[in-house]
């Protein structure tokens, strides 16, 4: 019997939550808002994977396998022309009072 999926913390949720193509979508396909995260830290952030897991409180090798679920459904959806939305997935919003959060620290900068 598999381990439960362990709810992965993310810091806020996506502004926009859905990506349509011009020419018009045929199928959909859908992102997590884990995965979003995921590739948030990595890609836009430059956190390495270590970093990453440490931020989302899950293993290096959870977040591996989280950021490539999420480049096959992006590449899938511009290669196919389908839309993107970003929903579920088993995650916790940061509630901005964590000790060496990132994304708390920025916030309280901001205030």
């Amino acid at each position: 019997m598999p381990r439960p999926t362990k709810c992965r913390k993310v810091c806020a949720l996506p502004k926009c939550r859905e990506f349509r193509p011009v020419c018009g979508a045929k199928a959909t396909v859908i992102l997590s808002v884990d995965e979003y995260e995921a590739l948030r830290l990595l890609d836009r952030e430059g956190f390495s994977q270590s970093q990453a897991a440490a931020f989302m409180q899950v293993s290096r090798p959870t977040v591996q396998i989280i950021y490539d679920s999420a480049r096959r459904k992006i590449a899938q959806a511009l290669f196919e022309g389908a839309s993107l939305r970003i929903e579920g997935g088993c995650f916790r919003l940061c509630d901005g009072s964590e000790k060496g959060c990132v994304c708390c620290k920025k916030r309280h900068e901001k205030a």
